[in-house]
């Protein structure tokens, strides 16, 4: 596992995938930047208008709690963009899963026959939705943020777990048809998730993560060929294409 996120590392930052990682963090940037507006506009206007609706419901003995709690959530509109970061690097990686796949499978599986390139309206539906889960987690475990640091374990742990499932499924439907992407991700629940962990990690440092989406799609795709095992199906196929191409 460490050296296929060796690998992984090491590729994003090669020639060939710099137009890539440009692209994708150019895209992020727009992306944390409109939902990071929206999520502190949204927690600050609960943080004025709940704390007041809240007073007048529960009475002015209320109100010290009611200040500390709204000036909890005016920290955490702040911390937004930095909680937002799993959730876009989710959107980012189903517009350009294939572009990374293709060169990681070009260089280290050139005997295999390349993965089948997954139509926008497959991608994009897994991306959006992994974002919507980890902004819902975000808002889950806001409250127990200054709670020993309950709150950023939590989150991490989400976070591993909903980025290592996207980034391994979307690897493997590139071979498989989603509902086997699904269940080989069952199969193998510990690894896929231990493998999560590394991605929740790197995109946890900051600048860093805007290339989340390249290391996360570069690593699974190492990691689903080694759960995959040998495949002499596909190796056949690849050398009658080479073949015939001749």
């Amino acid at each position: 596992m460490l050296d296929a996120a060796v690998k992984a590392l090491s590729q994003i930052l090669s020639p060939p995938m710099r137009t890539i990682l440009w692209r994708s963090i150019g895209l992020a940037l727009v992306l944390v930047s409109v939902l990071a507006i929206g999520l502190q506009r949204l927690l600050s206007w609960l943080a004025e208008n709940g704390e007041t609706w809240a007073e007048a419901m529960l009475g002015p003995g209320f109100h010290s709690t009611l200040n500390v709690l709204a000036w909890i959530i005016s920290i955490a509109a702040g911390l937004g963009g930095i909680f937002l970061m799993p959730a876009i690097t989710s959107l980012v990686a189903s517009v350009f899963v294939d572009d990374v796949a293709d060169h990681v499978e070009r260089e280290h599986y050139p005997a295999e026959l390349p993965g089948t390139a997954l139509p926008l309206g497959t991608a994009i539906p897994e991306g959006v939705k992994t974002a919507l889960l980890t902004i819902l987690v975000y808002l889950i475990a806001l409250p127990f943020v200054f709670v020993a640091g309950a709150g950023f374990i939590a989150f991490f742990i989400a976070t591993a777990w909903l980025l290592g499932r996207e980034y391994f499924e979307l690897a493997a439907m590139r071979f498989r048809s989603p509902a086997e992407a699904k269940a080989m991700r069952k199969e193998n629940a510990a690894i896929v998730f231990t493998a999560g962990l590394i991605i929740a990690a790197f995109v946890s440092i900051p600048i860093v993560n805007l290339a989340t989406p390249l290391f996360g799609m570069a690593f699974m795709v190492h990691m689903h060929k080694r759960l995959s095992g040998p495949r002499p199906e596909l190796i056949e196929q690849a050398r009658r294409r080479e073949v015939s191409a001749r």
